[in-house]
């Protein structure tokens, strides 16, 4: 969840670490912090909230030196202040950390038996101090490095500076992503090739139990059992890599408007020019019984969708798992299953340990990721990146359609490997999801309207969403991202459930956004809506012109999209459920982007 950086350079390291932190600030916004070594002198710098607060402390009290780490927080253990703020150090040892460790009240008492009491309420200290007293018994710093990781339990990425020590940073991980990247006489530690892309393109990803002794003139890297371990270097595209706004306000505003291209990108990678599948030759479901899918927070809203999917046009049966209840349930799993794991990041604890619980159980492990570089994908038998392009915002836009597109793509591959569908019925499906690029164009011209309505939106105090058939999980995505970003409770109910209890809440002050194409399922939903206006709830119907016109008299507002296939309608009325959160938290005047009390990769159980 935190982001971490680390820089052995030929010149100052303040302004790099701070510019990278910058582009790990996503990860994390509760404090920041760094600590350089100077002519052999260890010295830091923390402040509370966000990355500018310690810019601007840098600015009255600066730190030489051109070795360092640094540190942006996610608050686990302990309250957001300078004592638990990143970089931690004791004595000669100073170190930055991403994860939990589980065993820290154990060692912190063998530790005060030694005398050793800790500062803060963090169990990132109670690290800093095993490395500093296992040196103060005469262990060099890589050795100290070594005895202390074999006492943690939990998960973590670790970066360690030492006083005295120009030339040398240790780094670990076990759980959470860590890289090293390599320069010309320099070199580099960080949380994800994003932190270093300014600095190198060249980058090795520290497999799990990995760590590094890492000077100026390259990395040893030992593998979880010390032995010395060979890991290949990658090159990163740049382009890749890039978080610029490019004349938007936020970046949310910018992911939201870029749906149709990455979309239309996606849908070209995995279809050949004369309109077929071209999904990985090791997607084949003859043979599947079952699909079981796998994801936390909007990609487990994809799954929901998903499912549907695979159900109704492959005939497939699906589960799906929430990630970090699916081990903790003892799941059944057969080897004539496939599990699919979805997770923008790659880096999600909770599915990345959902993933290696399933892994020799089914029949293949697949993996639906943004980042094809991540430890997600890596563990896979196969993985599908989405293509969606760096996202920056914490409230997934971009990353949740193009999630829907590729697993779209897949039902259809379930489908033609499974018999369910000639070659015609293909093509049509086909056709219309390459449709989809130009009505998210027109969706998105919704833009203004939406932001009219979110006005009265913004002054609400709960606010529901309903839906049927695959539109129920987006009215959960749709009340999640009002959630995040706009701090109003929110909830997503199938249409039907709302006569069993919820309908207790319905009054004229609170909304309720139905999202209603005109499909197989209107009639039913629109019954449900007007038990809402039959007491007086204010209902925003969102559907098509025909929708429109036969159910949108007497309610409060109206937005009209285009016609779109009944199959595809979640990825299209994905666009005003994100608009709707994006206005009414810009009505509200929240933090869009960086949402209180959450990060964008959630690399911690």
């Amino acid at each position: 969840m935190c982001g971490i950086v680390g820089v052995l350079g030929n010149h100052e390291v303040a302004p790099l670490l701070v510019e990278a932190l910058k582009r790990l600030e996503y990860r994390g916004y509760d404090s920041a912090g760094i600590a350089t070594v100077n002519a052999g002198k260890l010295d830091r710098r923390r402040a509370v909230g966000k990355l500018v607060n310690l810019s601007d402390l840098l600015v009255h009290n600066p730190l030489a030196g051109k070795a360092g780490i640094g540190h942006t927080r996610w608050a686990t253990h302990g309250a957001a202040t300078v004592k638990n703020a990143h970089p931690h150090r004791a004595g000669r040892v100073a170190v930055v950390h991403n994860g939990i460790i589980e065993n820290f009240r154990e060692l912190r008492s063998d530790l005060a038996a030694d005398g050793y009491t800790q500062e803060s309420d963090t169990d990132t200290e109670t690290v800093v101090l095993l490395v500093n007293r296992a040196m103060d018994r005469g262990a060099s710093p890589a050795e100290a490095a070594q005895e202390t990781l074999a006492r943690l339990h939990g998960a973590f990425a670790l970066c360690f500076l030492f006083d005295g020590q120009d030339d040398l940073m240790i780094a670990a991980r076990k759980g959470s992503p860590l890289a090293i990247g390599w320069g010309e006489g320099e070199m580099f530690v960080g949380s994800d090739a994003i932190a270093l892309a300014p600095m190198t393109d060249r980058i090795t990803y520290l497999e799990e139990g990995d760590w590094a002794v890492v000077t100026r003139q390259g990395a040893e890297i030992f593998d979880a059992q010390n032995r010395r371990a060979n890991r290949a270097e990658t090159r990163i595209q740049l382009d890749a890599t890039r978080i610029e706004k490019a004349g938007y306000k936020h970046f949310m505003a910018k992911e939201i408007a870029e749906q149709p291209v990455v979309i239309a990108d996606a849908l070209k990678h995995y279809t050949s020019p004369d309109g077929a599948l071209q999904l990985p030759k090791g997607i084949d479901f003859k043979g599947i019984a079952r699909v079981t899918l796998v994801a936390c927070g909007t990609a487990s809203y994809a799954c929901h969708v998903a499912k549907y999917w695979f159900e109704q046009i492959a005939g497939l049966p699906a589960d799906i798992d929430i990630a970090s209840e699916f081990r903790y349930r003892e799941p059944v799993l057969s080897p004539a299953s496939m599990a699919i794991f979805v997770s923008q990041s790659g880096e999600t604890a909770d599915t990345l340990a959902a993933l290696r619980h399933a892994s020799g159980k089914v029949a293949k492990v697949i993996s639906v990721v943004n980042v094809p570089t991540s430890s997600i994908a890596r563990e896979s038998d196969l993985a599908l990146s989405i293509l969606a392009g760096v996202e920056v915002g914490v409230a997934s836009t971009k990353a949740f359609t193009c999630q829907l597109t590729v697993l779209a793509l897949m039902a259809l591959k379930a489908a033609v490997d499974r018999g369910r569908i000639d070659a015609a019925t293909l093509a049509k499906r086909l056709d219309s999801l390459r449709a989809m690029p130009g009505l998210m164009n027109a969706a998105l011209s919704l833009s203004d309207p939406i932001a009219r309505v979110a006005e009265d939106l913004g002054k609400a105090q709960d606010i529901l969403f309903l839906g049927r058939g695959p539109m129920f999980p987006l009215a959960l995505e749709g009340a999640l991202k009002l959630k995040e970003i706009s701090y109003i409770h929110a909830e997503g109910y199938a249409s039907g459930e709302l006569k069993h209890g919820p309908i207790a809440l319905i009054d004229a002050d609170v909304p309720v956004i139905v999202l209603a194409p005109k499909d197989a399922l209107f009639d039913k939903t629109v019954s449900n809506m007007q038990e809402v206006m039959a007491r007086h709830g204010k209902v925003l119907l969102l559907s098509d012109a025909a929708g429109i016109a036969a159910a949108g008299q007497g309610t409060w507002k109206t937005l009209a999209l285009p016609t779109v296939d009944p199959l595809w309608a979640p990825i299209l009325y994905a666009v005003p459920a994100q608009l709707l959160a994006y206005h009414t938290a810009i009505a509200k005047g929240t933090d869009v982007d960086q949402p209180r009390n959450l990060a964008k990769s959630v690399t911690v159980e």
